[in-house]
């Protein structure tokens, strides 16, 4: 398998059931799963997991990543501190949606006590589907990557 079908997973505690079911609904679609944990219910801090995953697909040896904690909020921040990862936390299957076509965000966040693990899946089929647009959008996301003046 090429980095094209590799996806890499990780959540905090809280998470772990969710990221499992995940885990085998991408699988199910072929996709190369990269689950670095954690696999225990003892607690332990998100920042570390979203910031593990986020290098996994800035270095290229995974196209994509999911990343999960209570809210999704805070695993998110920790991935975008990684230069080059562009992840939004989703709720809904519209804005997931939206990440991809106008974002082109490369990672997503859910947070596993805000949704279920029906929409979950459906959120994560949502973000996996959806092609980047490109256009006036690309122009936009190479806006998001410069640095501040």
């Amino acid at each position: 398998m090429t980095a094209n079908n590799r996806i890499a997973l990780s959540s905090d505690h809280t998470a772990i059931q969710l990221r499992q079911a995940i885990a085998a609904h991408v699988a199910a679609q072929g996709w190369e799963v990269v689950d670095i944990g954690p696999t225990t219910s003892e607690s332990t801090d998100y920042p570390q997991h979203g910031k593990a995953a986020a290098r996994l697909v800035a270095s290229g040896d995974c196209r994509l990543g999911i990343i999960l904690c209570g809210s999704g909020q805070g695993i998110m921040m920790a991935a975008n501190k990684v230069e080059g990862i562009r992840c939004g936390v989703c709720s809904d299957t519209f804005s997931a949606r939206m990440i991809r076509q106008h974002n082109d965000a490369n990672m997503l966040s859910i947070g596993a006590r805000v949704v279920g693990d029906w929409l979950a899946l459906d959120i994560v089929d949502a973000f996996l589907t959806a092609p980047f647009e490109g256009g006036r959008h690309a122009t936009r996301v190479a806006m998001i990557g410069s640095p501040e003046s």
